[in-house]
């Protein structure tokens, strides 16, 4: 089958698409015919071996995202899982983690890192690992469902708790800050993000965005944006704020969030280290929550949410397989809006 894998040397030049052996479903396992993948940026990371010494040894197919048709079932699968032919399945990032609260076991297997990732022609994982998306949704959308959708749904919903009339801020038009707009709508709160773009602001506001400010021209955003939020509800600040930008970003959403309030630490798409005033932690009770990614529980909720809705997450563009390093490259250059994804 064809893959693409880091061989020989971690850096991106070895990068590359290879031949492998065609897998075949053994004792409880499925088989998945992959139809598309999902680019995230811990790809970006994982050609340079930047996970470290968790990482596979080499060769590594990489990518953590996808979905793929059922084409077989091992021996031993329990009908009652549900399994089906021709059914399309999502592999789950953390491949050990089913449910209930993260723990080192849980996330010691992730795809595209720690074992073989989703970008080949085939996948064999247990069914407990993986789980059926909705019937409307692309192949595309539907690839992008397991890191970037669980994500901000695991961040606003199973730790976040999030409620009608609460405020949430959302960074950027990647597509976790997108998923979590989506979802923040869906619950009935109201919406400030963060762009640098006006073309992208305007597609944020058609997302449903209650307010839209330019981080570009209003470097230091945190106090606007709780004047704007206590306008709306008198809280003193946002309930919530879903950041991603991390040691760039993290001292001005301290800023935004009220006493009470809630970060979700994401991302540090702006470096990851900081240097953080916590005073505005401790003496205002805000409660910094690290989020990394979720669990096959989280991944059904989700999915029932959004199909009660028929929300489809926003898809940037699709890549031939053959173009990663092209898709790479436009993740990396942050001018895509919603996910970047890969035909298989």
């Amino acid at each position: 089958m064809k893959v693409f894998q880091v061989q020989g040397q971690w850096d991106f030049e070895h990068l590359q698409v290879a031949e492998r052996p065609e897998p075949v479903a053994g004792t409880g396992q499925i088989r998945l015919a992959m139809r598309a993948a999902a680019l995230n940026y811990r790809d970006l990371l994982v050609p340079l071996k930047g996970y470290g010494s968790r990482m596979q040894d080499l060769p590594l197919v990489v990518l953590s995202d996808g979905v793929g048709v059922v084409d077989q079932i091992g021996p031993g699968v329990a009908a009652g899982l549900g399994v089906a032919q021709s059914q399309r399945w999502c592999p789950m990032l953390f491949q050990g983690w089913q449910g209930g609260a993260p723990d080192a076991q849980k996330l010691s297997r992730g795809l595209g890192c720690e074992t073989d990732g989703t970008a080949a022609e085939w996948l064999l994982t247990d069914p407990l690992s993986a789980a059926p998306v909705p019937d409307y949704l692309t192949d595309a959308e539907a690839a992008c469902l397991p890191t970037a959708g669980v994500t901000a749904w695991r961040a606003l919903v199973t730790d976040g708790n999030v409620r009608p009339g609460d405020v949430v801020l959302v960074q950027g038009s990647g597509g976790v800050a997108l998923f979590a707009l989506q979802f923040a709508k869906l619950l009935g709160a109201r919406v400030i993000a963060l762009t640098s773009s006006k073309a992208k602001a305007d597609r944020l506001r058609e997302l449903g965005a209650d307010e839209v400010l330019n981080y570009r021209e209003t470097p230091e955003w945190g106090r606007p944006v709780k004047a704007l939020a206590t306008g709306w509800t008198g809280r003193d600040g946002v309930d919530h704020v879903v950041e991603l930008g991390g040691g760039d970003t993290l001292a001005q959403s301290l800023r935004a969030v009220r006493a009470g309030g809630t970060v979700s630490l994401i991302g540090v798409l702006g470096g990851n280290r900081v240097d953080l005033p916590l005073g505005l932690v401790v003496t205002r009770a805000v409660r910094l929550q690290g989020v990394t990614v979720g669990s096959r529980d989280d991944f059904l909720a989700m999915c029932s949410a959004m199909a009660r809705v028929q929300m489809r997450p926003v898809v940037d563009s699709v890549y031939p397989f053959e173009a990663l390093h092209e898709a790479m490259a436009h993740l990396k250059s942050g001018q895509h809006f919603g996910k970047v994804c890969l035909s298989v």
